[in-house]
């Protein structure tokens, strides 16, 4: 017996972020979307907690106990006093260290199929608290759609989609880490008054109404700055991908991946075979937006 469960990568279409806390955290307001590029988590009974990887970024995968789909397993199986004796295999789509919690879907991916696998009947909240456990952008990977995340982004709020989204990602040929671009937010940051973060509304009312060309005008990322200090070639791809047609673009999340957002379908696919042809990525994919969180498939 074996359960496969579907877990999306995301973008933020907003991400504003607060100063630094004395935990070392930030306070954000965090829009997420969801969007269809996935990882498959499969977990199988085993003699003991063990991992596998396969497709591409693979080699950047952790098969250890730091990797989040273990740490995601042993929480639950402490929870609920179980051994956490299983195979956990992640079949990978989401770029690694892209700014896609890609690591972030595998955790909640391999949080759901072990429940299942174990018939533990984990309420969704108890689920969702792992998560928050587990990282700050777990818990939207378990619920996919549009969310709202606040605090350090664990704390969602649900938010309306009114259409489809189409989206290029354009990935790049190295990661980035996440804690050394936001140390890099603090470095670019010292000594300014930074606002508390608050989702633009007018960026809220796009979403809701399904409009490709007002969330265009309202993307935003307050982490931007900092991926590009730390790895400039990534304003490159971004004028690469305006100048093919994108409504907008901008670095998602800590990046290095970056996101356009293409007028439709057939928009995204020229966009995406200009990124490729200019030399200023190593792939560029497409994908549409909303889409559904972690799925037993």
């Amino acid at each position: 017996m074996s359960v496969t469960v579907r877990v999306p990568a995301k973008v933020n279409v907003q991400l504003a972020v607060g100063g630094a806390r004395p935990d070392g955290f930030h306070d954000l307001a965090n829009v997420f979307l969801a969007v269809g590029l996935y990882d498959e988590i499969t977990v199988t009974p085993a003699d003991e907690l063990s991992l596998t990887c396969s497709g591409p970024y693979t080699e950047q995968v952790p098969l250890d106990r730091t990797n989040l789909a273990a740490r995601a397993a042993l929480a639950l199986a402490e929870r609920r006093g179980l051994d956490p004796a299983v195979h956990i295999h992640i079949a990978k789509d989401i770029p690694v260290a892209g700014g896609m919690a890609g690591g972030s879907a595998d955790g909640a991916g391999a949080l759901v199929a072990c429940d299942a696998l174990w018939g533990a009947g984990a309420p969704r909240e108890e689920l969702l608290e792992i998560c928050a456990e587990l990282g700050s952008d777990v818990p939207f990977s378990l619920v996919g759609g549009a969310a709202l995340g606040t605090g350090r982004g664990e704390r969602l709020t649900a938010l309306e989609v009114g259409g489809t989204f189409h989206w290029v990602f354009a990935t790049a040929g190295r990661g980035l880490s996440t804690p050394a671009v936001f140390r890099e937010f603090d470095r670019l940051n010292a000594g300014v008054r930074i606002p508390e973060p608050v989702a633009s509304q007018d960026l809220l009312e796009a979403l809701a109404k399904g409009d490709a060309g007002a969330l265009a005008a309202t993307l935003s990322n307050d982490l931007q700055p900092a991926a590009l200090s730390l790895f400039p070639e990534l304003a490159e791809t971004l004028a690469a991908g305006r100048a093919a047609g994108a409504l907008a673009g901008l670095v998602s999340g800590s990046g290095p991946t970056t996101a356009f957002l293409a007028r439709d379908a057939s928009a995204a696919e020229e966009v995406a075979g200009a990124l490729v042809a200019s030399g200023t990525c190593s792939s560029a994919r497409v994908a549409v937006a909303p889409a559904v969180g972690a799925t037993v498939v």
